[in-house]
């Protein structure tokens, strides 16, 4: 699952590397992150990255999980308490097993907020 080699030139490119469960689970976050729409896709630090005012949220398959993180994931904990994680920024991350289930419309809501949130706090990444 987690490439050797070169890294993934383009979004469409990374998702063809990965198969099985994570397949499935990262075309159908994918696939509303982009019906939502707002946000410009491409392929950072070796995963799927959604800018919006920087970078508002994250897809990366892994061999055993699928995680979609939050820059600004702290003030998302009320949409998805299941977010954990500490570190620069208020990055939070949902660690998706084969077995952990979420709601595609409640990963549209965080989408949507993470977004409204760059657009309206600004870039999480901007130093101050």
């Amino acid at each position: 699952m987690m490439r050797k080699g070169p890294l993934a030139a383009s979004p469409e490119e990374y998702v063809q590397s990965i198969d099985g469960w994570q397949r499935t689970r990262v075309d159908m976050l994918r696939e509303i992150a982009l019906g939502v729409g707002d946000s410009d896709e491409t392929v950072k630090w070796g995963h799927l990255v959604y800018m919006a005012n920087g970078p508002a949220f994250l897809i990366r398959a892994e061999d055993h999980r699928v995680l979609f993180g939050f820059w600004r994931g702290k003030r998302l904990l009320g949409i998805e308490p299941r977010m954990t994680g500490t570190g620069k920024y208020e990055m939070k991350t949902l660690d998706l097993r084969e077995d952990t289930q979420i709601d595609p419309a409640v990963a549209e809501q965080l989408i949507r907020e993470a977004i409204r949130l760059n657009r309206t706090v600004g870039n999480p990444t901007a130093r101050t």
